[in-house]
């Protein structure tokens, strides 16, 4: 349904080191890279970041989240772990979340933005 999805921060160089990171793991890279833009994903940019005076507020009330798909339950940690290492903050550590299905395995983290991010594998063990 989704083509891509943009977001805006204020540090482009920060984010470009805490995305690539954290979504290596999952298989994403930066595609398109520019000074003030960035685009990441498999075979063409659909998650992009780019350079804004006034980014989305961080709200963790507002439902607002990103989620990328994993390959695996290993990449899913994998993810969480990079993602903490790149400046990133817990927001939900790896593993089953039973009352979103039988095989719904999810890490959540917060960006240096604030916004909330999501990597899930929905494959059984």
């Amino acid at each position: 349904m989704l083509d891509h999805v943009s977001i805006g921060v204020r540090d482009v160089a920060r984010s470009r080191r805490f995305y690539d990171a954290a979504l290596a793991p999952l298989g994403y890279t930066c595609l398109f890279g520019a000074e003030d833009s960035l685009g990441y994903g498999g075979e063409a940019p659909e998650f992009w970041v780019s350079a804004s005076d006034s980014p989305v507020p961080a709200d963790p009330r507002s439902g607002l989240h990103i989620c990328f798909a994993a390959p695996s339950r290993a990449s899913v940690d994998a993810f969480h772990a990079a993602a903490l290492a790149a400046a990133g903050r817990d927001n939900g550590r790896p593993g089953l979340r039973p009352d979103y299905g039988p095989h719904y395995y999810a890490a959540f983290v917060i960006d240096p933005d604030g916004y909330r991010i999501e990597a899930h594998c929905g494959e059984p063990a």
